[in-house]
C-alpha cells in the first residue's frame, strides 16, 4: 500500500517544551493515522525525528510498503537522504532507528516542503504544546 506521511516537530525555546506530530494518509487522502504528542524538553530537531519515528512505526503497523515522508525540516530530510552528515550524537541515534524502520517498510522517500504545505501536522504539534503547557 502506498501512503504519504506528513511529520512535524517543534519546541518553544531550543531546547524547550517540545512536541511532535504526524499524519499518515492513504493515496486517496484518507487519514489512516495521526497523532500529536508532547515529549517534554527537547530541541526542535529531536522533535522532528521523534515525529518521523512515530510516523514510520504507524506506517509499518498499517502495512504500508511505499511511503513518501513530507516534512518542513530540511535538515532532517537531507540527513535521511544522506545529503548531510548527522553530527549530533542524539540525532544520529534517532536517524539510525528511522533508517531501520524505513527498511522494514520497503520504499521510503523524503520531501522537504515549506511549513504552509504541512498545516495539519503543524497544527497538531501546536495543539500538543498548548495542552502540555
Amino acid at each position: 500500500m502506498k501512503a504519504k506521511l506528513f511529520t512535524d516537530g517543534g519546541s518553544r525555546g531550543n531546547p524547550g517544551p517540545a512536541a511532535y506530530a504526524f499524519v499518515l494518509e492513504a493515496e486517496d487522502g484518507t487519514v489512516l493515522d495521526s497523532r500529536g504528542e508532547a515529549i517534554g524538553v527537547a530541541t526542535n530537531n529531536v522533535a522532528e525525528y521523534r515525529a518521523l519515528l512515530a510516523g514510520l512505526e504507524a506506517a509499518a503497523a498499517t502495512g504500508v510498503d511505499e511511503l513518501e515522508v513530507v516534512s518542513d525540516s530540511e535538515l532532517m530530510v537531507k540527513q535521511m537522504r544522506g545529503e548531510y552528515k548527522v553530527k549530533n550524537e542524539t540525532l544520529r541515534e534517532l536517524s539510525l532507528r528511522a533508517r531501520r524502520l524505513a527498511r522494514e517498510i520497503g520504499s521510503v522517500s523524503y520531501t522537504a516542503v515549506r511549513r504552509e504545505h504541512n498545516k495539519l501536522a503543524d497544527k497538531l504539534v501546536n495543539d500538543a504544546l498548548d495542552a502540555a503547557g
